[in-house]
């Protein structure tokens, strides 16, 4: 198994690495403490195919947890670099990998224990896009990923990324009702004061050389089990940005 990266360049904490990595074995049922990533899934991808070709591209899925959206993008053709510091949801990704491409074995994931930052580090102008989901709002340092993104994209690649804006409307939704009213979530999944505001988002974008294209609304309905794209992004919202040429 991967080692972790040196600790100067892993931009994490143990308390975040550990919660995550204590719930691998259950990443990939669709009814356990992962179920709503499981129905923003199908909406995250849309909004990548909306903007960019992903058969032949090269992707990086950043905070991967077991695979749920790598898989998904490797299954539209793309080819798939997927990174996360928990070494438990790594190889629980790997391992449902072998077992999908029993089915698709044309199927293919380079799963790495490693932080974008190292990646960084190690090579730049990679990737024609890149995903990350559900991740700025849980390290230390949001701007740092950021910073390493941009390095890694080829001129003309495109950011994803999907957060939570620190609103009361999101710390209403996302933490009470959804950790503690409605149990959704496993508690303290979410630390209202990581939630990120657009204009903190777009900021460190354009501080990193990349130019903003998009903010649209993740509008997840736990009743209706679905997630939808909206002009809302006062709770969860996406963001696109491009690297100019």
């Amino acid at each position: 198994m991967n080692t972790k990266p040196p600790e100067s360049i892993v931009n994490a904490s143990e308390s975040e690495l550990k919660k995550f990595g204590d719930l691998a074995h259950r990443w990939w049922d669709p009814q356990g403490p992962q179920r709503a990533l499981h129905e923003l899934n199908p909406t995250r991808l849309a909004y990548m195919r909306a903007r960019c070709t992903l058969r032949g591209a090269a992707v990086l899925d950043l905070g991967c947890g077991a695979g749920l959206l790598s898989e998904a993008l490797a299954g539209d053709g793309a080819h798939v670099t997927a990174l996360d510091l928990a070494p438990e949801l790594i190889e629980i990704a790997r391992l449902h990998l072998l077992e999908t491409q029993a089915a698709q074995p044309a199927l293919r994931v380079d799963y790495r224990v490693q932080s974008v930052e190292a990646l960084a580090a190690e090579t730049s102008l990679c990737f024609d896009a890149i995903a990350c989901m559900e991740m700025l709002e849980h390290v230390p340092d949001p701007a740092s990923v950021v910073r390493a993104c941009a390095t890694l994209l080829k001129p003309g690649g495109r950011l994803f990324v999907s957060t939570l804006n620190r609103t009361p409307a999101a710390f209403a939704l996302a933490i009470v009702g959804a950790e503690y009213i409605t149990r959704l979530l496993p508690m303290g999944t979410h630390n209202y004061a990581q939630f990120i505001r657009p204009a903190e988002l777009a900021a460190w974008l354009r501080i990193s050389g990349l130019q903003l294209e998009d903010v649209s609304g993740l509008l997840y309905n736990p009743l209706a089990r679905s997630a939808k794209l909206g002009r809302r992004t006062d709770v969860n919202y996406l963001v696109c940005a491009i690297k100019p040429t």
